[in-house]
């Protein structure tokens, strides 16, 4: 995996080391304010999910892509829980105008106007093709005309990604990386809608939070990569370093999927009447802690490790360590109170805030190959 060190040689050019590799690839401001904000507005709309969940408006809006069979936007008879739960579609929005820009950017910057034209290409004939879709399938179940037709912009919109990632010449990562976050973003609002029309099951809800948490991750390698050096890269750390760090991630990805199991068995359904796992929350809870300390003691074995040996990711270990210490003080905390919907909430964006930070901590196991080497 790629990092964002800088060789010596280019750091003594002049500038801190992101001002080095912006300069090199010509992003200027635009796009680094961009990337931040994507960053920022996928954490954030775990936050507005979590408060959609926990304060029990999952249906506030009954329907999807509308609010209520006749309006878009919620009316005074659905109250603070259609606010909430319409507030959240809105975020979607913002989230999705942004990595929109992103993609447009990064394929201007990188792949000329041809790239951009033809992404507005696909543009054009995504929407052409879920317009047909959803015209086709109204007449046959209304229900289900939307979900088609927004199945059928996803398709384009993947089949986009394939075609710029083909026929990219340079810095494909972060060609790929920009297009996974839009594809996951309107692959969210599709979820979403089905989370909403399945009547809030426990496991399309789990699978919604999870990706919403993934998208996180992949917006926080975007901007490590942008950031970076373009070129061909090499291992930074010790192999048994690399390896119990790719241990720790699996660690960290049990403990999200424990996590997720036990909140969809907790009181925090989104709804009074939703069904639930069925499975025992207290048991669960307990299964959850186990790789959750098992992952605070091996990010705390590689801390030691690496300002020992001064190896690249020591830093980001140290605010790895951090967000896990208070990930767990939280989660503590919050089953001794009974589970109160802030702390769950906090728990949650901890959570990807945490996975993130890994992230980070795994891009950095990897320097650039320098000339002189």
């Amino acid at each position: 995996m790629p990092d964002t060190k800088i060789p010596a040689a280019t750091a003594r050019t002049g500038g801190g080391p992101a001002t080095t590799a912006l300069r090199r690839v010509g992003w200027g401001r635009a796009l680094p304010i961009l990337a931040w904000l994507s960053f920022i507005t996928e954490t954030i709309i775990i936050g507005t999910g979590g408060a959609v969940r926990l304060t029990g408006s999952g249906l506030g809006c009954s329907e999807w892509p509308l609010c209520t069979p006749e309006s878009l936007v919620p009316t005074p008879e659905q109250g603070i829980h259609g606010i909430i739960e319409f507030g959240n579609r809105m975020m979607t929005g913002v989230v999705g105008i942004i990595a929109i820009a992103v993609v447009l950017l990064v394929l201007q910057r990188i792949g000329g106007r041809r790239a951009l034209v033809s992404s507005l290409w696909f543009a054009g004939g995504g929407i052409v093709a879920a317009v047909a879709a959803y015209a086709i399938a109204r007449p046959l179940d209304k229900d289900l005309a939307f979900p088609v037709a927004a199945a059928v912009l996803l398709l384009v919109v993947i089949a986009a990604a394939v075609y710029s990632v083909r026929t990219a010449t340079e810095r494909r990562d972060l060609i790929l990386l920009s297009w996974i976050t839009l594809v996951g973003v309107v692959a969210q609002a599709f979820v979403g809608g089905i989370t909403v029309l399945t009547g809030l099951n426990p496991f399309i809800v789990g699978f919604h939070y999870t990706s919403s948490l993934l998208l996180v991750c992949v917006t926080a390698a975007f901007l490590v990569r942008m950031y970076a050096v373009p070129g061909p890269r090499e291992r930074a750390v010790p192999g048994w370093f690399a390896a119990i760090s790719h241990v720790t991630g699996l660690a960290l990805a049990v403990t999200i999927v424990f996590g997720v199991l036990t909140t969809g068995s907790g009181p925090h359904s989104g709804d009074a009447d939703v069904f639930r796992h069925g499975f025992d929350a207290t048991i669960l809870a307990h299964v959850h802690s186990w790789p959750g300390y098992i992952l605070a003691g091996l990010v705390l074995v590689l801390t030691i490790a690496a300002w020992t040996l001064r190896l690249e990711p020591r830093r980001w270990l140290l605010v790895l360590v951090i967000a896990i210490a208070v990930q767990v003080g939280v989660g503590v905390l919050q089953a001794r109170e009974g589970l109160p919907p802030l702390l769950v909430g906090i728990h949650m964006v901890l959570a990807s805030l945490s996975a993130a930070t890994y992230t980070v901590v795994v891009l950095h196991l990897k320097r650039p190959v320098t000339s002189a080497e």
